[in-house]
């Protein structure tokens, strides 16, 4: 019985704990609560006050009914006539009614209004949170639990802050009857209290498993959403392999267990209303046959039993939140860890806005360790990008090339060392401010389910139409653009598959060309492309890149032959650095890629070189 009350007792600390650290969030005004409570009580009240008239009504003479709060209610009809004292008795009795429903109807709009409210900025601060987090916290979440998070665990959070105002109500109203109770009849007041201890007590234990399978509902919602992801981002793959059997079996296997979960929550949910209906309806009928043998006031027996059955829908009501509270309490607390700032890291902004980035970008001894991966992905590195020159990064897979450029567009801090641009400190930086001056088109081309003149105008969101026309001419993608069906105003579809490889990554071009960028990296962007797209970039590149800051990184010696200087990583270090055409002549590890790429290259031209 004791490890219960400590269970029990830690469920409410922890939700209430979750509900503390979001109350900031949910913008409510002081008077927020004070309003709902007020118009609660106010229903209560009316609600007590026409049920307690029927004594009067069925006394039709006050010297009937018994004394106290009978006999006050009586006597405020004493100045009307006899014969027109039950007509008005039931009036009022109609017009309590009336103003309870009146006051539940406001306090329900009023309220609606609020939730959504909450939902919605609730919605907000965890987009706001994954935007604020840095990458690196973010590499390690699973983006199906993050989708989760975002798209119904804050519509269960909301659910859960209705609950526990609905529950603030309820337990007015149990106070407000329960005190008519006490002047109604004590003594039967107090075997009442005695009954509902009871019914509490039986109702928890028939409800213990709630809270556990209300985190077993969010864990089978965060497959079930990391399910649909990889079925509708790989549905291209799925197809190409002949798996659709395979994923519908997956897909059902992950809906089924959201079934199961929910079902087995709303089945012991649903045994509250049940229980708690026939074991008041034993009591009322126990009452209601001792009262039928003994002598006493008809009238405040009936009055007595009227509120008493009001009162056990209020219990009973209060019992169900209670369960269906402890319920979401998973989701409550998945809102909350996520919002919740503690232990995150972040990227924070800073304040300085430079003119220009020369004398250039800086790395000094940098040196950047993943959480997820061991040994460090970049060890002590250290280079410039001077300002308006072109640098290419060369290295194997994982060699650090990607993390660089990650750490220049302050996706991450580095764990040791600095970047200085235009010799600020890159962490002193604005952030939006230094994010807005570069432009990245990486290998793996992600265009919106949008237009093509919104996926160019990404870049630059006030672009004019005329910008957007001409970044696709400098990128090369103006005549394939020309040639679709809607032309700009195409409707590009998921991820644009209704273009090529080469067409996406001239979208991409565009779209970073259109936001002229002090720094602009390639990261791998020609990598997957054929020579006639590769070359059309290559054009589109050396027209922009004239007096500009690049970044080039590559693995084709095309894509770099022409920078003016490179460097090579290997294993995080750099080993090697200079002119291209100085460090093909050297003994080196660049040299050894120049002689692999002429191979290779000898081997598709003439095939008698690979015998």
């Amino acid at each position: 019985m004791g490890n219960d009350q400590t269970r029990n007792k830690n469920r409410v600390r922890a939700i209430l704990h979750s509900l503390r650290l979001l109350y900031p969030l949910l913008g409510l005004r002081w008077w927020t609560l004070p309003a709902l409570v007020g118009m609660g009580l106010l229903a209560a009240i009316s609600e007590g006050f026409s049920i307690t008239l029927i004594v009067p009504l069925i006394s039709g003479d006050t010297t009937l009914a018994s004394s106290g709060l009978i006999s006050w209610l009586g006597s405020l009809f004493d100045a009307f006539p006899p014969e027109r004292r039950i007509a008005f008795t039931a009036g009022c009795m109609v017009a309590g009614v009336a103003l309870k429903n009146l006051l539940c109807y406001g306090y329900g709009l009023y309220f609606n209004w609020l939730n959504t409210g909450i939902g919605h900025r609730l919605r907000s601060a965890i987009l706001r949170q994954v935007l604020d987090l840095s990458q690196s916290y973010l590499d390690g979440q699973d983006p199906g639990r993050l989708l989760n998070t975002l798209g119904t665990e804050t519509w269960r959070m909301a659910t859960a802050l209705s609950l526990l105002a609905d529950m603030g109500i309820t337990l007015c109203m149990v106070a407000i009857f329960g005190l008519l109770l006490m002047i109604l009849s004590w003594q039967l007041a107090l075997l009442s209290l005695v009954f509902f201890v009871t019914v509490s007590l039986i109702i928890r234990v028939l409800t213990a498993r709630v809270r556990s399978l209300g985190r077993e509902a969010v864990e089978a919602n965060s497959a079930f959403a990391h399910r649909m992801l990889e079925v509708l981002n790989g549905l291209r793959i799925v197809r190409l392999f002949g798996n659709e059997n395979w994923e519908q079996k997956r897909f059902d296997n992950a809906s089924l267990a959201v079934r199961r979960t929910f079902f087995r929550v709303d089945r012991i949910s649903s045994l509250v209303q049940p229980v708690s209906e026939l074991l008041t309806a034993i009591f009322l009928v126990i009452i209601l046959v001792h009262a039928m043998g003994q002598s006493g006031d008809l009238g405040g027996l009936l009055a007595f039993l009227v509120v008493l059955y009001r009162l056990q829908a209020r219990v009973k009501s209060l019992e169900g939140q209670r369960v269906s509270l402890e319920g979401l309490s998973a989701s409550v607390e998945e809102v909350a860890a996520l919002l919740s700032r503690k232990n995150k890291p972040y990227i924070t902004s800073g304040t300085v806005k430079l003119e220009a980035i020369a004398p250039g970008i800086c790395l000094d001894n940098i040196s950047l360790a993943y959480e997820s991966k061991p040994g460090p992905a970049l060890d002590r590195v250290s280079f410039s990008l001077p300002a308006g020159r072109t640098t290419a990064l060369v290295g194997a897979s994982g060699a650090g090339k990607s993390s660089v450029a990650s750490l220049v567009c302050r996706l991450y801090d580095p764990t040791a060392g600095r970047i200085t641009v235009g010799n600020h400190d890159l962490k002193d930086l604005d952030l939006a401010w230094w994010r807005g001056r570069v432009a990245v088109v990486s290998q793996d081309v992600h265009l919106f389910s949008a237009t093509v003149a919104e996926n160019i105008a990404y870049g630059k969101p006030d672009a004019t139409r005329a910008e957007v026309t001409e970044a696709a001419r400098k990128s090369h993608a103006l005549d394939f653009i020309t040639t679709l069906p809607q032309g700009f105003d195409t409707q590009l579809g998921d991820r644009g598959l209704r273009l090529s490889g080469g067409q996406k990554q001239r979208i991409a071009l565009a779209r970073a060309l259109v936001r002229d960028p002090e720094l602009l990296i390639l990261d791998e962007a020609t990598n997957a492309l054929d020579l006639v797209s590769e070359q059309l970039v290559h054009d589109a590149l050396e027209a922009f890149a004239h007096d500009r800051t690049v970044l080039i990184i590559a693995h084709r010696l095309t894509t770099i032959e022409k920078a003016n200087q490179v460097i090579v990583l290997e294993a995080g270090r750099v080993v090697e650095s200079g002119r291209p055409d100085d460090l093909a002549k050297q003994d080196g590890p660049y040299a050894r890629l120049c002689a692999l790429h002429y191979r290779s290259r000898m081997e598709v031209t003439d095939p008698a070189v690979q015998n």
